[in-house]
């Protein structure tokens, strides 16, 4: 019988949405899985009536920039003007607007009510809408936000410092699990390394897993257990950055989604538990396994930040890892920003060799496999 990419592996899933689906794509290859909802099943939790009393303040005026952070707050945002008989003078409103959206979720809902976006980033981050507007010289304008769960208060703040007078329409709030009992069973297989990864697909799932760790005093114990022996496994590179501030490594698929993340955990985990050996393209051989690196048949000694960088581009040899992805995987207190995986690469090309390690423009870094 053939094994399963999977089998032998023990993985936690903290979604409260989809969670079924997951579940089942990782048991079809052979993972046990341990389910525990970080949120509420039912997370969004709207204020109707503050809701009606922002959308009021977006209509009493002229609107410059309007930014778009989900596909579901705009649905229930639209929906409920609608019902409130504000709906044609928001779309006019909004449509007047320059038109910045954070992903793809958001620009199909904008689209289907006749929203056309100026700009989306690759990336998918909010930061990068944030930082695509720096450029601009906001002075006198009028910017409307689309909070996303969580309060955007902060990108307000600093798009206000720019000279713009901004409104944050908040949609709905993201609420913890009902009953937190799975959470801290989780928490505790967590810090006890019981589990080989654990999943995540919302940046608020992370806050809350934080926030319910501390309250039994575990917090230190797993993000040192993240740090060494469990897989933080992210969905996209927003939910990763919930986990910057702990100085958590994570992974993550180039593409936001949830059979991308299962995919790539078909090969993260057997490479970390069984090593990999590489042929690279100047013909000389790579072997890693545990924290031994061959190189040839003699050790190579690298520090954590080269070493994480070499890990993250094992995880498919050959394929090219995105900075972004390389930041999240260096490890805590030196993930500071992008200069600091251009110096782990430049010490893992001293450590290697120079052309084993290959810049692709605009993209990232890959392994030059054979």
């Amino acid at each position: 019988m053939t094994a399963l990419p999977l089998d032998g592996f023990r993985i936690g899933v903290t979604a409260a949405r989809k969670a079924e689906e997951q579940v089942s794509l990782l048991e079809r290859r052979g993972a046990k899985v341990e389910w525990a909802a970080a949120l509420s099943l039912e997370p969004n939790h709207v204020d109707l009536a503050e809701l009606l009393t922002a959308t009021k303040e977006v209509l009493t005026g002229p609107v410059d920039f309007f930014l778009a952070t989900t596909g579901v707050g705009m649905k229930t945002w639209l929906e409920a003007a609608q019902d409130a008989g504000l709906y044609d003078d928001l779309v006019a409103t909004l449509d007047a607007a320059e038109i910045l959206a954070r992903g793809p979720k958001s620009v199909g809902v904008l689209r289907r009510h006749g929203l056309r976006e100026l700009w989306a980033p690759e990336s998918e981050c909010f930061e990068d809408v944030l930082a695509h507007l720096r450029g601009r010289d906001l002075s006198g304008k009028r910017i409307v936000v689309q909070e996303h769960g969580q309060s955007l208060s902060m990108a307000a703040h600093a798009l206000r410092r720019q000279g713009a007078s901004v409104v944050t329409v908040p949609i709905y709030r993201v609420a913890s699990a009902d009953d937190p009992e799975p959470m801290f069973h989780m928490i505790d297989l967590i810090a006890d390394r019981e589990l080989d990864a654990v999943t995540f697909t919302s940046a608020p799932a992370v806050g809350a897993l934080m926030e319910a760790a501390f309250s039994v005093g575990r917090r230190d114990d797993l993000i040192s257990a993240f740090q060494s022996d469990v897989v933080a496994s992210c969905v996209g590179p927003v939910t990763a950055a919930a986990f910057e501030m702990w100085g958590v490594p994570t992974i993550f698929p180039e593409r936001s989604r949830l059979a991308g993340m299962v995919k790539q955990l078909e090969t993260e985990l057997p490479t970390r538990r069984d090593g990999v050996d590489v042929r690279l393209a100047d013909g000389r051989t790579l072997i890693v396994h545990g924290d031994s690196l061959i190189l040839d048949g003699v050790p190579v000694d690298l520090s954590p930040a080269p070493a994480s960088v070499l890990m993250a581009l094992l995880v498919n040899p050959g394929f090219v890892v995105s900075r972004r992805a390389l930041l999240a995987a260096l490890p805590s207190g030196q993930a500071g920003s992008e200069h600091a995986v251009e110096m782990a690469v430049a010490r893992l090309r001293a450590a290697i060799g120079t052309k084993a390690v290959l810049t692709v423009v605009k993209r990232g870094y890959r392994l030059a496999v054979d």
